[in-house]
């Protein structure tokens, strides 16, 4: 009943370590040590093996992180759960640098930057919390933990989702056909959208249109959410004041690209969240012993769905 771990190998020593002390009968084996193949049960892995067919007894799939989309579904056969990392510490991460990105662009640091490097000392006339609406585009676990943090700060807050969502004190607005009179009553736009089909270059020169004139923009879901060449144009316009961007495509940002050195751009390396060993080992343990005794999985990835 091995368990094979296939992402960063620095962290793979700890979830190692963790394994030893809480579930010393399982062998846990790193990439690429795969020992015998026909004895691995599960796989964790930001990306998986090209052939999964060389685990023959392969029963659950574990995602290191929130997202999948970096799982080529059409390789895994439909038999085997694919488990999407909901271990809390991703949350409480991303609700920190949600909540930081936020604060920043309400409170104009991307011009007070500016100004610091210019060597400018100027007032910047405070728009009070109450008058600045944020509206956040995914209303999972990590959507909903942002806005119940955001709620503290005075906020006016929205939320738009495929499904229809009832949260308390939130606008929450579900489908395409709702989304125009979402953006319309937004002045800084989180998305936490996992990346699919539908939601694929959805931040684009229509998105920006409908929002408020000047609005911001915190992207913390995907690179390929965002059309570059349209956020870049809504930039220069300022159709857009601002942006905190956490992902890109491609990824590690490419030397001379534009957003490196863009003044209302502020770049962060994808890492708004990060897995927990201590507490991702936990989580793993806890759906591994579900699956056995047939209950249902937390996280198990609708592949109807992407996600």
């Amino acid at each position: 009943m091995t368990i094979l771990y296939k992402a960063n190998m620095a962290r793979g020593a700890e979830w190692a370590g963790f394994f030893a002390e809480r579930a010393p009968d399982m062998p846990f084996r790193l990439w690429p040590d795969i020992g015998d193949p026909a004895d691995v049960r599960y796989l964790v892995a930001w990306v998986p093996p090209d052939d999964i067919a060389t685990f023959p007894n392969l029963e659950l799939v574990f995602s290191v992180g929130a997202g999948v989309d970096q799982f080529d579904a059409s390789k895994l056969p439909p038999h085997i759960p694919l488990v999407r990392m909901l271990e809390p510490r991703i949350a409480e991460t991303m609700v920190e640098y949600v909540t930081m990105a936020v604060l920043a662009l309400h409170r104009d640091l991307l011009d007070f930057i500016s100004q610091q490097k210019a060597q400018v000392w100027c007032e910047i006339r405070i728009t009070p919390a109450k008058r600045r609406r944020v509206g956040v585009m995914g209303l999972g676990q990590l959507g909903q933990a942002v806005l119940e943090r955001l709620k503290a700060f005075g906020f006016p807050l929205s939320g738009w989702n495929r499904s229809p969502r009832e949260i308390e004190g939130v606008t929450c607005y579900a489908g395409m056909e709702t989304l125009p009179d979402f953006l319309a009553q937004t002045d800084i736009l989180v998305c936490l959208l996992p990346l699919t089909d539908e939601t694929r270059s959805i931040l684009n020169a229509d998105l920006f249109a409908h929002l408020p004139r000047g609005a911001s923009l915190v992207n913390v879901g995907r690179g390929p959410h965002l059309v570059e060449a349209d956020f870049l144009a809504a930039l220069d316009s300022g159709a857009l004041s601002g942006a905190v961007l956490d992902v890109a495509e491609p990824e590690p940002l490419p030397a001379g690209h534009p957003f490196w050195s863009h003044p209302r751009i502020l770049v962060t390396p994808h890492n708004a969240s990060m897995t927990s060993p201590d507490t991702a080992v936990d989580f793993v343990l806890d759906v591994i012993a579900r699956h056995r005794s047939g209950e249902d999985l937390p996280g198990r990835v609708d592949r109807t769905r992407g996600y």
